[in-house]
């Protein structure tokens, strides 16, 4: 059986490598990037085409977005000269984005409309998961949707079935405020000892063996923080767009959140103040008022 025909339309950071797993496991792949050089060195390096050389998009199968919001997603498959207008009944959309869960799920409403599928499968990992291949992959969407296309999706990463259509986008999000929540408890209660005169390194060490432990203590106070790189592969403006997204979800579910909203407002002042430095610094060097 013929390898479906992939439209890989987002060639940022994280894109572009995942788009070249897909190439490295023999999927045809199309891409697109506003980004006009970027298009043509992946196509260079993996034997992809790019869209502007394509005559007709009949044949595509699935087409993949990897792009910043809801509503640019929206602009790219339903727009005026939307993607998803111009190909075949029967193909099958797969949002890789960190978009909004209930606009996800209007979304898949009107590709239904077109006799378009829709997943959504948002990541978690960072550039480095991506470029290894070992991404987090939530997925929402029907089973049988989901099986049909497992094996294309996890040439990119390991795939989680989160449950119907729009859930791979809520619990990404919720899990990015679970993980902002305690990276900014962990490094508020590090400067607190270090002005106490404890160690930051041996607080870490003391969290990371006790009820304190999380993925911040164990994945980025060492290397990215108190190392001086500040370099994890994941911006704070990044985390301010899914903590708006978390937040908003819990309001429209009627289940407002204090400390989301507290998490939020501090993470919106960090990523005002790394936009304003020239270093782009991390929240450890912010929140704490260093340097």
């Amino acid at each position: 059986m013929s390898m479906p025909k992939v439209l890989f339309i987002g060639l940022g950071m994280m894109g572009r490598p995942m788009a070249g797993h897909l190439a490295a496991a023999g999927y045809p792949l199309v891409v697109s990037d506003t980004n006009a050089q970027v298009v043509d060195e992946l196509c260079k390096e993996v034997g992809a085409v790019s869209i502007q050389s394509q005559d007709s998009l009949d044949d595509i199968d699935v087409i993949i977005t990897m792009l910043p919001n809801s509503a640019i997603v929206q602009s790219v498959l339903l727009g005026e000269q939307g993607i998803a207008k111009r190909v075949k009944a029967g193909a099958t959309v797969i949002d890789m984005s960190s978009s909004e869960p209930l606009a996800t799920r209007e979304l898949a409403a009107e590709l239904q409309n077109l006799s378009i599928g829709l997943l959504d499968a948002p990541v978690s990992g960072g550039v480095k998961r991506a470029v290894s291949g070992t991404l987090s992959i939530m997925v929402g969407g029907e089973a049988a949707l989901v099986k049909q296309h497992t094996a294309l999706i996890s040439k990119m990463g390991k795939i989680t079935h989160a449950g119907p259509v729009g859930s791979g986008h809520a619990i990404k999000a919720l899990n990015n405020y679970v993980s902002a929540a305690g990276l900014l408890a962990t490094v508020e209660a590090l400067h607190i000892g270090e002005k106490f005169g404890l160690d930051p390194a041996v607080m870490t060490d003391v969290l990371n063996t006790a009820s304190g432990s999380n993925f911040a203590t164990e994945n980025k106070v060492k290397q990215f923080m108190l190392s001086g790189s500040y370099a994890s592969g994941f911006a704070l403006q990044l985390m301010v767009k899914d903590l708006k997204i978390a937040v908003s979800l819990g309001e429209q579910m009627e289940q407002p959140m204090k400390l989301g909203h507290e998490c939020l407002e501090v993470w919106k002042e960090a990523s005002e103040e790394s936009d304003a430095r020239t270093d782009h610094t991390e929240m450890y060097r912010i929140v704490g008022h260093h340097g």
